[in-house]
């Protein structure tokens, strides 16, 4: 149910003011992909490599946020759609602060990744396909989850009993089997900075040509 008796107020300072000071342009990095895929990993390389290059970003992990702002849901078809409301709706607010935001979440539906886009500017809503065979996720499995869930002590797991819409145009596709993490993250710094998103200097050019 929508608030009643609200009133929008622009503010004087713009989205884009914000991020031109800090030398970047504001852009949602929406990491998508099983448990186990990869996601919060290469997620974490790409931050790193965005701090050493004087970037502004900032991490909302899946697992984390689920510690605080989304504490009461739990992963029903139903709570799942919520989380990832939630997640685009703070994602926005980020963005509007000029940071460079990145999101690992399973986001296990298509609809709702897409309704996360369609509230963001054109190009801003980057979609990072982390795209990882179960069966290696399952040999991962950091937590353990996968075992659980095909011993049914797990409900709604996703990939086991509850399904997870592949990516059918994503921005950036990646793949850990195949790839290093450092590799991947690379991957996608070059392309926030082939699309104007970030400045690389030449020496930092030449040395992601020497690497790859």
């Amino acid at each position: 149910m929508k608030t009643e008796n609200t009133v929008w107020h622009e503010q004087h300072i713009t989205k884009e003011q914000r991020a031109g000071i800090k030398q970047q342009k504001s852009c949602l990095l929406w990491y998508t992909g099983l448990s186990g895929s990869g996601k919060s990993t290469v997620a974490n390389a790409v931050d790193a490599l965005l701090f050493e290059l004087g970037c502004h970003s900032y991490l909302l992990d899946g697992d984390n946020v689920r510690h605080g702002l989304n504490g009461d849901l739990g992963f029903s078809d139903e709570d799942r759609v919520e989380n990832i409301r939630r997640i685009g709706e703070v994602s926005k607010l980020f963005l509007d602060a000029g940071l460079i935001v990145s999101t690992a979440f399973i986001s296990p539906f298509s609809e709702d990744r897409a309704s996360a886009r369609e509230k963001l500017a054109q190009g801003e809503f980057i979609e990072v396909y982390i795209d990882t065979p179960i069966s290696v996720c399952e040999q991962r499995d950091p937590k353990g989850l996968y075992k659980k869930a095909r011993k049914g002590e797990i409900k709604d797991f996703t990939g086991i009993d509850s399904s997870y819409d592949i990516p059918q145009n994503p921005e950036i596709h990646v793949k850990t089997a195949e790839h290093s993490i450092q590799s991947c993250a690379q991957q996608i710094v070059n392309y926030l900075a082939e699309q104007g998103f970030i400045e690389l200097s030449f020496i930092e050019l030449s040395k992601e040509t020497n690497e790859s």
